[in-house]
């Protein structure tokens, strides 16, 4: 979408509007700023969206990145919780740095359109091998070039974890590309 000054753009996800301020990423390329955090009806109506829609799969673990995505995939595990049977869906977050406590850490780089150099993403030897063998549903808040998608999904590649579903509240047109993405709507980016 063509840039020419517009402060906010518009949008509708899962029913509910919202006015997003338009950032500047680069020179020449601004984006719509999502951010879940402190939205707690957009972040709980996303959530259960998601999961309605993840039921669909057998999985035995959510697996996400920190951090704009921790409460989405919190209410996420939440909605896929059966609490009067005791039964409480686990979550897994690959990390942005390696933690003391941390065992044993998986470690990836990635490139971020939001964050300017290259990251770390990093799983705990811990939660490595919890997950190791299992099947899992990864879940991020905006998916733009794919790079931390394909992160985490290099972790689990290493710990033979199989992913079933990917999902994300929103896709960034023009970047990442796979039909089998579940996304409740697309975010433009803005260009001269």
């Amino acid at each position: 979408m063509k840039y020419e000054g517009q402060e906010h753009y518009e949008i509708t996800v899962a029913g509910l509007r919202r006015r997003l301020p338009i950032v500047p990423i680069t020179d020449s390329l601004w984006i719509a700023a999502f951010v879940l955090w402190g939205d707690v009806e957009l972040t709980n109506t996303c959530a259960r969206e998601l999961a309605d829609r993840l039921r669909a799969f057998r999985f035995d673990y959510v697996v996400s990145v920190e951090a704009k995505a921790l409460p989405l995939v919190h209410m996420i595990a939440t909605y896929l919780s059966d609490p009067e049977r005791g039964r409480y869906f686990p979550y897994v977050v690959c990390r942005k740095s390696a933690k003391g406590y941390m065992k044993n850490p998986l470690t990836v780089q990635v490139k971020s359109i939001t964050t300017a150099g290259v990251q770390s993403l990093v799983l705990d030897g811990v939660e490595a091998d919890r997950i190791r063998g299992k099947r899992v549903a990864v879940v991020d808040d905006v998916v733009s070039t794919g790079g931390s998608l394909r992160a985490v999904e290099e972790l689990l590649r290493r710990v033979d974890a199989q992913i079933v579903a990917r999902a994300a509240v929103l896709l960034e047109e023009g970047g990442y590309r796979n039909p089998e993405l579940i996304s409740l709507g697309t975010l433009p980016i803005f260009t001269r």
